[in-house]
Formats: C-alpha cells, sequence, structure tokens
C-alpha cells in the first residue's frame, strides 16, 4: 500500500501507509512488527527473527500483493495518474491512510488517538527488532504524530514536501491535497470497497498459520 521511502533510489518500491498495516496486525506484537518491517528486510535476513516476526514480514508483502491487485485500488490508480504519473501509487498510499483515518470508527473500537498512542509503545518496546536505518526515524515518527498526520490536509501537504526533496520528478507530487479533493467520492468509495476485502484476506491467511 503505502510506497513511500526515506532513499530517492527506493521512492516507488517501498511503503509508508503505516497505519493501514499496523491495523491489520495490531492485536499480535510480534506480527505487528514484523508487519512494520517488511519492506527492510531481505529473505537472507529472515531467520535472524523471531518465527512471529517473520510471520509479519509475509503478511506484509501478501498485504501489498492483495492491494496492488485489487481491482478498486487500480482504478483508484487511474485517477491519480494523470496528476501524478509514475508516483500515482506513492500518491494512493498516502491517500488511503487518509481515508482510512476519515472512516477510522468503521475499522476499530478505540479512538485514532488511542490506537496510534499505543502503536508507539509497541515500536518503542520492538527497538532491537527494527532495523537500523528505520529504527533511527522511529522517534521521528513519533514525535511528528505520523500516525495522525494524514487525517489533515496540512499532514498529507507536510508529508509529500518532504517527499519531494527526495524525488527525481517532484512536480509529480504537487497537488496531492487538491486531487484528494477532486476525486474524494470516488477515492472513498474505492477504498472501502477494498479495504474491508483485505482485512477478511489477512484473518483469513492469519487463521492458515495458526492451522
Amino acid at each position: 500500500m503505502i510506497r513511500l521511502c526515506f532513499f530517492t533510489k527506493n521512492l516507488i518500491n517501498r511503503r509508508m501507509n503505516f497505519l493501514a498495516h499496523l491495523l491489520l496486525t495490531h492485536d499480535d506484537e510480534s506480527l505487528l512488527i514484523g508487519n512494520f518491517i517488511g519492506d527492510h528486510v531481505r529473505n537472507h535476513e529472515l531467520p535472524q527473527y523471531p518465527v512471529g516476526v517473520q510471520q509479519g514480514v509475509w503478511l506484509h508483502r501478501r498485504i501489498d500483493t492483495f492491494t496492488d491487485n485489487h481491482p478498486a485500488v487500480r482504478e483508484c490508480l487511474k485517477l491519480l495518474r494523470a496528476s501524478h504519473g509514475k508516483y500515482a501509487g506513492v500518491v494512493w498510499d498516502v491517500l488511503s491512510d487518509a481515508l482510512l483515518s476519515h472512516n477510522w470508527d468503521r475499522f476499530h473500537d478505540a479512538s485514532l488517538e488511542v490506537f496510534t498512542a499505543r502503536m508507539y509503545e509497541v515500536l518503542e518496546r520492538n527497538l532491537h527488532h527494527i532495523p537500523e536505518a528505520l529504527r533511527k526515524r522511529v522517534p521521528l515518527m513519533i514525535a511528528d504524530n505520523w500516525l495522525m498526520k494524514y487525517a489533515r490536509e496540512e499532514g498529507i501537504e507536510f508529508t509529500f514536501s518532504r517527499l519531494q526533496l527526495r524525488a527525481s520528478q517532484p512536480e509529480w507530487l504537487n497537488g496531492t491535497t487538491e486531487s484528494l479533493r477532486l476525486h474524494y467520492a470516488a477515492l472513498e468509495e474505492g477504498f472501502l470497497q477494498f479495504f474491508p476485502e483485505l482485512m477478511t484476506h489477512i484473518a483469513t491467511l492469519r487463521s492458515e498459520m495458526k492451522a
């Protein structure tokens, strides 16, 4: 889902829709950490992690695969591609977290504020399992409250202003909040078709892992 990255060369290969990923595994600390670090762990590095964390990495990849192939997501990307070109996936990832924030009560009983505070506690408690490049950014994530940022337009604009510093074609990341406003109804409809199906898919995979 979130294809944001901290390094230019990988900008469209990694994701940063942390809120959606964390929600999908929030009730299992090991799975949550594996899901959180999924883009930062190579296959040959997996054996150094506990089994639960390895399973979380595997789930992270299944989440991304399901997302990339979902018809509703593909339709949303078509809407965004005209204004954002090759970065349409980056834009969708951030906007999907915004849409999740706007519809939070549909998907979780605790408030978004309470949920994000719990997630930060789990991340701080498991810093030893987080690869160094990402570990250094966890304090920034918490200090800037990234998980809450996408609920507001100014947070979205700030995120993309930072990404533009690393993008090879930063002009394609202009006007992201305008895209959200222009296509809001269609993007929200697509998200609300897609995300419940993703939740069901991941719940099924988790049940199969336990079997």
